[in-house]
């Protein structure tokens, strides 16, 4: 079997996964027309990375499965995204990244940087920076929310706040003029405020998608930030009214 055939299979036992949320060996191996032991050793190679979970006789989604499948909701547009952030950043600065799929972008486009210092509560941002050895990494340690690949909690919070940087890096589940920046849980809203707390300046990263969104929980309102980066989906009156907050609005 060619590494091909096994990167097709894993892309539509992943997509089935996300559609269905779980899988049957023997339904797989009829659609892919190979054998349960290769269907098998697949789910198997794929619960080692932590993409789902097997069960007897199939498989199921995991966190980290719909975490991937958030990454790749709107990719062109997070990855213009993060490439305009990443010119925010200089040689030598500190930064805070919350977790997020279009945070998490950024730091793929900080090679070349150097004497970068990164505080994260997101794995995802580990990932991305564990080679670059021109970024030093801390992570804050705290309760791990498998949804967002992030830590949160008290512990989460008192190591944020032992650190001051020039720039944080935040996402959020939706923004409105009226009511600024909300997520769906309290514990990612408490991270976002003690990043901003910590950071001479807040940015924003978030896809147009976002705007008119809003979440469960108020995590800031937009004056609070210094700038938001966003995509040329953003409608002109979006972009209008953004106007009228005085916040920096850079679209990508």
């Amino acid at each position: 079997m060619s590494p091909m055939h096994r990167r097709e299979r894993e892309a539509f036992i992943l997509d089935a996964l996300s559609r269905d949320g779980s899988l049957s060996v023997a339904q797989l191996a009829r659609d892919l027309d190979v054998s349960e032991v290769t269907i098998r050793a697949q789910l198997r190679e794929l619960e080692t990375r932590g993409l789902l979970s097997r069960t007897h006789g199939g498989a199921h989604s995991t966190s980290a499965q719909n975490v991937l499948e958030r990454q790749r909701e709107h990719e062109e547009e997070k990855e213009r995204i993060a490439v305009a952030a990443a010119h925010l950043v200089e040689d030598g600065d500190r930064l805070m990244i919350e977790a997020g799929t279009t945070t998490s972008r950024i730091v793929r486009h900080l090679v070349g940087r150097r004497g970068v210092q990164i505080v994260t509560n997101s794995t995802l941002v580990f990932a991305a920076a564990r080679h670059n050895t021109g970024l030093t990494v801390i992570l804050t340690g705290g309760t791990f929310h498998r949804p967002s690949e992030s830590m949160v909690g008290p512990i989460a919070l008192r190591a944020i706040r032992d650190f001051h940087v020039r720039l944080a890096f935040v996402g959020t589940d939706g923004f409105t003029i009226r009511r600024g920046l909300s997520t769906q849980f309290a514990e990612g809203a408490e991270v976002i405020a003690a990043m901003h707390d910590q950071a001479d300046a807040t940015w924003l990263v978030a896809d147009s998608s976002k705007f008119g969104r809003a979440g469960f929980v108020r995590v800031l309102d937009l004056a609070d930030l210094t700038g938001i980066v966003s995509d040329s989906g953003l409608a002109p009156e979006a972009r209008s009214s953004l106007a009228t907050t005085r916040v920096d609005l850079r679209v990508a």
